[in-house]
């Protein structure tokens, strides 16, 4: 059975992207377009990683990877940013938040296949 991974961004291309390059890999993809819609499909089933941008309207990647921590069934799914940021104190603040790797766009293909064998 493939690992399932939950992709969430306000962009469409990148969640595209992002998707190709997982399914391509033999995962199973879930997309969300914000924080809020990534709260929507964690119904219960499992997830092994969750890829999410930081910047998103609604609730941004910060705050969404506080509320996953916050959920006794999503607190050990490791989570990881993927984020024009590249900030040290934006990479601490992910980091105190509970999200396990950091991964700075633009972004090759194989860098994200690399990161998401490490931690799915």
């Amino acid at each position: 059975m493939p690992k399932i991974i939950l992709v969430v961004d306000d962009s469409a291309s990148i969640r595209q992207v992002v998707s190709i390059a997982l399914k391509g890999a033999g995962y199973e993809v879930i997309e969300a377009s914000d924080g809020m819609d990534a709260l929507s499909k964690l119904n219960g089933q499992k997830v092994h990683l969750i890829v999410s941008d930081v910047n998103m309207p609604n609730l941004d990647g910060i705050g969404l990877v506080k509320k996953v921590k916050a959920h006794p069934q999503y607190k050990f799914t490791p989570i990881l940013m993927l984020t024009t940021e590249s900030q040290e104190s934006k990479k601490q603040e992910g980091k105190a938040a509970g999200a396990k790797a950091w991964l700075v766009k633009p972004f090759q293909p194989p860098a994200l296949l690399s990161a998401v064998a490490r931690l799915a």
